[in-house]
């Protein structure tokens, strides 16, 4: 197969790269043009003529969104269904990433996974802005795939966050006599490798729709921090606090973990503990050994 991927070389894209190899690949890089450019991007779908196109293109930084909607909807949204038009246009199958932020802004406190036929309710204009290029994908483009996933953590970093919580955390250990990291939003950390390798496999069934993809089990920012250092084996305190101790611009949702109805319906449910994953990208950035 001939597949078109879009942020190539982002943090989600460079794992693709790898994970679908085998394939004929022709790859878009956040440098090579505006996803929010209709024309360009029906240009490199024409030329190109692939059978599937992923769409990784996303403006990620949270409390950015808050102050630059217009930008956010534009790269998130506009993008979005300028990618679906295209698709549509050269019959390519389309695999458009979305997010758990669409999630986390409905009354109560949640405490059971979300599930791809739950109603969205985002919580900032990031996850607004994600969940209107979602409704464009699914209005637009008749063979789609979106695919919801969180906290991402991959080796090339998010560029545009300039690398990841992971790497945040470690750096941060080295500078400072004690870490303090909000313990009350929970949500399923999830590794860029692992990521691609299920949607290559996704990809194989012929799934068409929505599929939640996440590292199994879920912590808090708090927990997560403290198995990062454990494992590197770093002894910075770490102190749990409160979001209202965190003030943020963006709100985040308390509880955004995603359930595997689908992956489990098509048998694919078998995403390493996040743990796991943890050690693995560790080895692979050679923080630590085998």
């Amino acid at each position: 197969m001939k597949i078109l991927i879009t942020g190539a070389d982002g943090q989600l894209g460079t794992d693709l790269c790898i994970a679908l190899k085998k394939h004929a690949l022709a790859l878009l890089t956040i440098g090579d043009g505006d996803i929010a450019d209709a024309d360009f991007i029906r240009g490199q779908a024409l030329n190109s003529r692939p059978d599937i196109i992923i769409n990784t293109a996303s403006f990620v930084r949270v409390d950015d969104c808050e102050d630059w909607r217009d930008l956010a909807f534009r790269v998130n949204a506009l993008g979005a269904k300028n990618v679906a038009v295209a698709a549509q246009e050269v019959k390519a199958r389309l695999v458009h990433i979305s997010t758990d932020y669409v999630f986390g802004c409905e009354a109560g406190q949640r405490s059971t996974p979300y599930l791809e036929a739950d109603e969205p309710a985002p919580c900032n204009v990031y996850g607004a802005s994600k969940l209107e290029g979602d409704n464009n994908v699914r209005a637009l483009c008749s063979d789609h795939i979106i695919v919801r996933a969180s906290a991402l953590f991959g080796t090339a970093g998010a560029m545009g966050k300039g690398g990841n919580f992971v790497e945040t955390m470690l750096k941060l250990a080295r500078e400072k006599p004690e870490l303090r990291v909000v313990d009350d939003q929970v949500f399923s950390p999830t590794y860029t490798r692992d990521l691609a390798f299920k949607i290559a496999q996704i990809i194989e069934t012929g799934f068409k729709g929505i599929i939640n993809v996440t590292n199994s089990g879920a912590c808090s920012w708090y927990e997560f921090a403290v198995e990062i250092l454990r494992q590197a084996g770093l002894k910075t305190p770490v102190i749990p606090i409160t979001s209202a101790q965190f003030p943020q611009k963006a709100r985040r949702p308390g509880y955004s973990v995603l359930g595997h109805g689908e992956l489990q319906r098509l048998g694919l449910d078998d995403l390493t503990p996040w743990q796991d994953a943890l050690h693995d990208y560790l080895i692979e950035k050679r923080h630590i050994s085998v």
